[in-house]
C-alpha cells in the first residue's frame, strides 16, 4: 500500500502498472467497503495503470471527522482527488457509494477525467429504514441483511461470502453507517446534465440494491452516458463476475 496525505490525513491506496499503455483508472469502493473489492480489477493492470483508493476510514486510511452526508462525501471526493492526482488518473470507476462520490465531484469540482464508470449505484440511493435501523443498533443482523441473495451478492460461494462479511466488519459498525447514511441523503437527480464525461453505467442482472432502473435513468439523463448489465451477478458484480465486468470495463477504457 501507499499513502498520499492530504487535508492533515493520511489516505492509503494500491497501485499496479505492469507496463498497460491505457489511461490509468482510479477504482472507489462502497459502503463499509475497502480497495479489497477491487482485487480482480488488478488483472487489467497489463493493460492499463490501475489504483484502488481507501476512503477515509476504510482499510489502511486515517479517518476524518465528518458528519453523514454532504460533509462525509465531501471528504470522500478529497480522498479521490488526492490520489487521482498522485497516479495521475485519467479514468475514475465507483461502486455504490463511491459512485455517489464520483457524481459529487463531477458536479461540484474542477477535475476532467477522460472517463467515469459508475457500477452498482445511482443518482439517488435511499437506504431502507430497516437497514439503516440495523445500522445504528444491531451490525451483525444489517450484515447479515445485506448478504441475502441479490443484495451484495447474487449467488456467491463460501469464500467469497465470508470475505465480504470480513470486509464489513473490519469497515466497522459507525463508519458502515456513516456510509450509508451519507448514501441516503444522496440525490442528484436533475443535475445529471450537466456531466458531459463520457461514461458508463453498469449493473449487476441481479442487482437489487441499485437495480438495472437506476442505471437506466444514469444513462439517459448524462449526456453521454451508456448502459450495460454484467449477468449473474448483484450489486459486487466486480467480485462476483469479474471476467465479465473486466470485459467490459476495458472496452470502454479503450473506447476512449
Amino acid at each position: 500500500m501507499e499513502t498520499v496525505t492530504h487535508h492533515g490525513r493520511r489516505t492509503a491506496y494500491r497501485h499496479s502498472d505492469r507496463g498497460g499503455a491505457g489511461p490509468t483508472t482510479l477504482f472507489v469502493h462502497g459502503s463499509g467497503g475497502s480497495h479489497a473489492v477491487w482485487k480482480s480489477q488488478f488483472r487489467l493492470s497489463d493493460e492499463f495503470p490501475v489504483a484502488a483508493v481507501d476512503l477515509s476510514g476504510h482499510g489502511d486510511s486515517e479517518d476524518v471527522d465528518a458528519e453523514a452526508g454532504y460533509t462525509a462525501l465531501s471528504a470522500y471526493v478529497d480522498d479521490v482527488l488526492a490520489v487521482a492526482e498522485a497516479v495521475d488518473a485519467e479514468v475514475l470507476v465507483g461502486n455504490s457509494l463511491g459512485g455517489a462520490v464520483l457524481l459529487t465531484m463531477a458536479l461540484e469540482r474542477d477535475y476532467d477525467p477522460a472517463g467515469l464508470v459508475l457500477a452498482g449505484t445511482g443518482a439517488k440511493l435511499s437506504v431502507l429504514d430497516d437497514l439503516l435501523s440495523w445500522l445504528a443498533d444491531d451490525f451483525d443482523r444489517a450484515v447479515d441483511f445485506l448478504h441475502e441473495p441479490d443484495h451484495l451478492l447474487h449467488d456467491p460461494d463460501e469464500a467469497t461470502l465470508a470475505v465480504s462479511r470480513a470486509g464489513m466488519r473490519d469497515a466497522g459498525r459507525s463508519v458502515t453507517e456513516r456510509d450509508f447514511l451519507s448514501c441516503h441523503t444522496f440525490d442528484v437527480r436533475g443535475e445529471l446534465g450537466g456531466i458531459e464525461t463520457p461514461a458508463l453505467a453498469l449493473v449487476g442482472e441481479h442487482d437489487r440494491l441499485t437495480p438495472p432502473a437506476y442505471h437506466e435513468y444514469l444513462a439517459d439523463e448524462m449526456p453521454n452516458c451508456e448502459y450495460a448489465e454484467v449477468a449473474d451477478a448483484a450489486h459486487l458484480a466486480m467480485l462476483e463476475a469479474p471476467d465479465a465486468f473486466n470485459d467490459r470495463l476495458s472496452s470502454f477504457v479503450a473506447g476512449l
